[in-house]
């Protein structure tokens, strides 16, 4: 570089361009900014609304965040260390919280430190590593359950009992039923456009879901903007619980609006569906999040129990290597010749040839 050009940099103070045979530069400075330090809950306050929507899952949020700036004691800090990050995964785990309940604590404060990191308010982060998860039981509706609980819920909404259908026969999450609108649905089809992994789908919908789609005579005269559009999740939820208890199901704490989507997956499973298909079906952005259904396809090993179970002859048991399929050429005898058996002669041995020698 030519000191002309170091001359010209110095001069502008923000902004250089710089040239040379082969390629061209451009340099930007940054003014220096005042290192300053936040609570968790004050950067929680800045972006809470550009990081989550509003509903239930930012209501959660809001929990974890207040719980990990109570373990914190409200300390303020311009760095959030590794040390720091080790020891609130400590204190959650002695509080009793399970591994998958501190990776979901964790998944909150790693998106909002993420974006703080970003906009310049804290200058390091540490390592998040999720912590392993048991694999446990999926609870999923049997087709008795679905019947008396659906029954329960139409007995107070038919909007709500519409919904309980659409959501256990498309596998779609309550938000994304609840979002959507008139456009989204195009003759046998539905396309879910805001979803959790941020990836629209589109997949073909059940005869009973066409039907519950279509609203009943509105004597308002106006029709809503969508075919769920009247329910809101905290009105779903009430009727859903109040309609559990009085089938039995309320000492049950899996069985939640969410089942639905767990028994739309099961049931593709159980009925021969591929996983890829599965995972397409119900939007998960991984193959490892469908593979929890995966043990639930038991038709594919049936095939086993058959060979298992297959007899086997007088003649395969007396003669196992000359009759099985993965006998080896080493030790099958050769069969003789049908003639040489009958004359009972040996083979003519060829005469050996002498050495000239002798």
């Amino acid at each position: 570089m030519s000191n002309e050009a170091v001359q010209e940099a110095e001069a502008s103070g923000h902004f250089a361009f710089f040239s040379s045979q082969n390629s061209k530069f451009n340099y930007t400075y940054n003014k220096i900014r005042e290192v300053k330090s936040y609570r968790i809950g004050e950067l929680f306050a800045a972006y809470r609304d550009i990081l989550w929507d509003d509903g239930r899952h930012k209501y959660n949020v809001s929990s974890f965040i207040g719980e990990i700036d109570e373990i914190l004691l409200g300390e303020r800090f311009s760095t959030f260390d590794q040390n720091t990050l080790d020891n609130l995964i400590g204190t959650l785990r002695q509080r009793g919280n399970s591994n998958a309940t501190i990776n979901r604590k964790m998944a909150a404060l790693s998106k909002l430190l993420r974006k703080a990191h970003k906009m310049g308010d804290i200058h390091s982060l540490p390592e998040f590593r999720r912590q392993k998860e048991r694999a446990g039981r999926i609870r999923f509706l049997e087709r008795d359950e679905e019947a008396r609980l659906f029954a329960a819920i139409r007995s107070r909404s038919e909007d709500a009992y519409r919904l309980s259908v659409f959501l256990v026969d498309t596998g779609c999450r309550l938000g994304e039923a609840l979002g959507l609108i008139w456009n989204d649905i195009q003759e046998h089809r539905v396309s879910f456009w805001i979803t959790k992994s941020g990836r629209s789908r589109t997949i073909p919908m059940t005869e009973r879901v066409k039907d519950v789609i279509k609203l009943p005579p509105n004597t308002e005269g106006r029709r809503p903007k969508g075919p769920f559009t009247k329910l809101t999740q905290a009105q779903y939820r009430a009727i859903w619980n109040e309609a559990k208890a009085e089938v039995g199901l309320g000492a049950d704490d899996q069985v939640v609006p969410h089942i639905l989507r767990h028994t739309c997956a099961s049931r593709l499973v159980q009925g021969g569906i591929d996983i890829r298909r599965v995972q397409m079906w119900l939007g998960h952005q991984t193959l490892s999040m469908t593979m929890r259904y995966a043990h639930l396809a038991t038709n594919d090993l049936d095939g086993c129990v058959v060979v298992l179970e297959k007899p086997r002859s007088d003649e395969q048991s007396a003669r196992p290597a000359e009759n099985s399929a993965f006998a080896s050429p080493l030790t099958t005898p050769t069969p003789v010749p049908s003639s040489r058996k009958e004359s009972g002669s040996e083979p003519v041995k060829a005469p050996r040839k002498r050495s000239k020698g002798k």
